[in-house]
């Protein structure tokens, strides 16, 4: 919807993910990233899976993985990086920058929150200099809810959040200090390279 700040933020988001992907080396679209058992094709294979993907295949490939849509996930996105080349998996992103898909009921916020984190995957697996707009992931962080958080299952238990770069804590406990958008990882269960995280309890989240 034109004039939505989320909708903007999302299409602004795509559309720098797709100029950062275009200057990867061949290599490093083979690289690991934060997601467990993906390299940067499948992270992007599964981002743009929306893009590429009818209705009809999706019904039919949630009931191959007996409903567990993780696991959907997980074998979609392996199945497109194997097939796709990566300029077709970069074009998929750069022609869909404007897409209106959202995740199911995650609205506007959810998709922004898919496409910011995915891409902090990739930039903060790579060791990549990419900033992600401070502003844009506030906007994120405004709308986790505790239901999502424990989506994640990560164990938050005596420990404090604080980003350096914002206004924002969550939880209680030993104070846990970095940027917004690695804090924004911990909450989603990643473990992050040494040094992104500073306090007594850091290294609960680091590799």
């Amino acid at each position: 919807m034109v004039g939505d700040p989320i909708r903007a933020a999302v299409v602004a988001e795509r559309g720098e993910q797709a100029d950062l992907l275009a200057t990867l080396r061949p290599e490093q679209w083979d690289a690991p990233t934060l997601c467990e058992g993906w390299r940067v094709r499948e992270v992007v294979a599964h981002t743009t899976m929306p893009f590429r993907t009818t209705a009809g295949r999706m019904v039919l490939d949630l009931a191959r993985a007996r409903g567990n849509v993780n696991r959907m996930a997980d074998r979609s996105a392996r199945r497109d990086a194997a097939r796709l080349p990566a300029d077709e998996l970069l074009a998929s992103l750069r022609d869909n920058v404007a897409h209106p898909w959202t995740p199911p009921g995650g609205g506007a916020h959810g998709a922004l929150s898919h496409d910011v984190i995915h891409g902090l995957d990739i930039t903060v697996g790579l060791d990549l200099d990419r900033r992600v707009p401070p502003e844009r992931v506030a906007m994120v962080l405004a709308g986790m809810r505790p239901r999502n958080i424990a989506f994640f299952r990560t164990d938050l238990t005596g420990v404090a959040l604080r980003a350096t770069d914002l206004d924002w804590t969550y939880g209680t406990g030993q104070p846990v200090r970095g940027l917004a958008q690695d804090l924004l990882l911990v909450l989603c269960g990643r473990r992050l390279p040494p040094g992104k995280l500073d306090g007594e309890a850091a290294a609960r989240f680091s590799r």
